[in-house]
């Protein structure tokens, strides 16, 4: 199996803007997502970064070129092979990132990123329905709360106990790195 790291959409929107990472907690989830991406860079695997974009300056959230656009310095002071820039939840919709990983062999991604019911999830299971073989690290992941009644921890655990029943292999990051050493 040949590996790629997709963490997507660990922007400063998630970290700082109106729409803060609150489970898991930000800044454990910002650790462990550092910690896979180094992992992946020591093992030789390749890293796409994906960045959620908005190119209609009017249009809200994650505009192109602004700061809560920009990718965060977990990510961004790292290396990444590829930065690819989606308009709509999953990854693979109106982006070359299939192209990118079939030129190169891949047929297994690992994810780690944001938000866990709306990227993750779409991302997860266009990555599955495609033929890749896919991971999600549960620490390395996290959203925000819905509702009142829907917090952010019940919206993680249940969106990765949908992941888990058939679209993805579920792995906490040091399981993970651990396994790639």
């Amino acid at each position: 199996m040949t590996s790629a790291l997709v963490v997507i959409d660990v922007q400063n929107e998630y970290v700082t803007g109106a729409l803060p990472i609150v489970h898991p907690p930000v800044d454990e989830a910002l650790i462990r997502i550092g910690e896979a991406i180094d992992a992946a860079i020591a093992a030789g695997l390749p890293v796409v970064a994906v960045r959620h974009t908005e190119p209609d300056p009017s249009g809200g959230i994650f505009v192109a070129g602004t700061p809560a656009w920009e990718l965060h310095d977990v990510v961004a002071s790292r290396h990444h092979d590829m930065v690819i820039d989606k308009q709509l939840p999953g990854s693979f919709t109106g982006t070359p990132l299939q192209e990118w990983l079939s030129e190169r062999g891949i047929d297994h991604v690992v994810i780690a990123g944001w938000m866990t019911h709306m990227c993750v999830d779409s991302t997860t299971r266009q990555a599955m329905h495609r033929g890749f073989d896919v991971t999600v690290l549960v620490d390395a992941t996290g959203t925000i709360d819905i509702a009142d009644d829907l917090p952010a921890a019940l919206v993680h655990r249940v969106e990765l106990g949908v992941l888990g029943d058939g679209f993805a292999q579920l792995r906490s990051t040091a399981d993970w790195v651990a396994d790639l050493a």
